[in-house]
């Protein structure tokens, strides 16, 4: 399909406006709407077109953008009703921002390299926000791992990180040594099970953190796992039905044949 021009751009953003004023005014649900009851329903969504994108399929990627922008546009409606903002602010808001924080573009600042931009990024926000905290912009609810990532992200942007990806592969031993030491995996005893888990979160951040070193995005790799492994568990599970064999009936061995099978597909 080949690209539209900034008028057919603008008409069909104006259409979804439009619409979006219809809805408001005439359907019994998007009449009821408000913030919170949307916002459940945005964050399934964002995770519908996480999906898509790893499945490279790019129909149902527009697709899902577009649920997305109707997201914004109705948060944006909501707050229109009642003189806060609308979605002009919205759009102006995050162009002066672009703007801002992209002085190499905008002003004068000269950059090397991509990892310039982000350092000049998280310093101009850190001026813009005050004395907060470096870390401060991390939202609380975010899952652990994308977390992770994000917190080491900012710390990289105000020069706290490790210079070298080999220093942090030894930090990823020293911590799978330690988490080792407080699980015991040699000896069949009982260990002390908080220690292990905060060993054992110490090993996780430190993966994080080394993905980060060698350009590998580490929820996006674990998410690819699960979907493998899913896909595999499924071919496990219906073949060995075609057989007439059962889980319960199965030993190991025998569904590690199919699980052999399935590595192969």
């Amino acid at each position: 399909m080949p690209n539209s021009n900034r008028d057919e751009q603008l008409k069909a953003f104006g259409r979804l406006l439009d619409i979006m004023d219809d809805l408001r005014a005439k359907c019994p649900w998007d009449k009821k709407q408000t913030m919170e009851s949307l916002r459940h329903l945005s964050i399934e969504e964002v995770y519908e077109l996480s999906d898509s994108i790893l499945e490279n399929d790019m129909e149902e990627v527009s697709k899902e953008l577009g649920d997305l922008m109707l997201h914004i546009v109705f948060y944006a409606k909501i707050a229109s009703e009642t003189d806060q903002f609308d979605i002009a602010d919205v759009l102006n808001r995050i162009c002066e921002k672009l703007i801002r924080r992209h002085p190499h573009i905008y002003g004068d600042v000269d950059v090397n390299s991509a990892e310039d931009v982000n350092r000049n990024w998280e310093l101009i926000k850190l001026k813009e926000k005050g004395n907060k905290s470096t870390l401060g912009g991390v939202p609380a609810s975010l899952p652990a791992m994308v977390k992770a990532v994000r917190i080491q992200d900012k710390a990289r942007g105000v020069g706290f990180d490790w210079e070298k990806k080999e220093q942090v592969w030894e930090k990823v031993e020293e911590e799978m040594q330690e988490f080792k030491d407080e699980f015991n995996v040699a000896e069949d005893k009982e260990i002390d099970r908080e220690k292990a888990e905060g060993e054992f979160g110490d090993l996780l951040f430190s993966l994080v953190n080394y993905s980060r070193f060698i350009g590998i995005n580490p929820e996006t790799a674990l998410e690819k796992t699960n979907k493998k492994f899913i896909k595999r568990f499924n071919y496990l599970e219906s073949e060995s039905k075609k057989d007439g064999k059962s889980f319960g009936e199965m030993t190991l061995e025998e569904m590690d044949v199919y699980w052999e099978r399935a590595k192969k597909l």
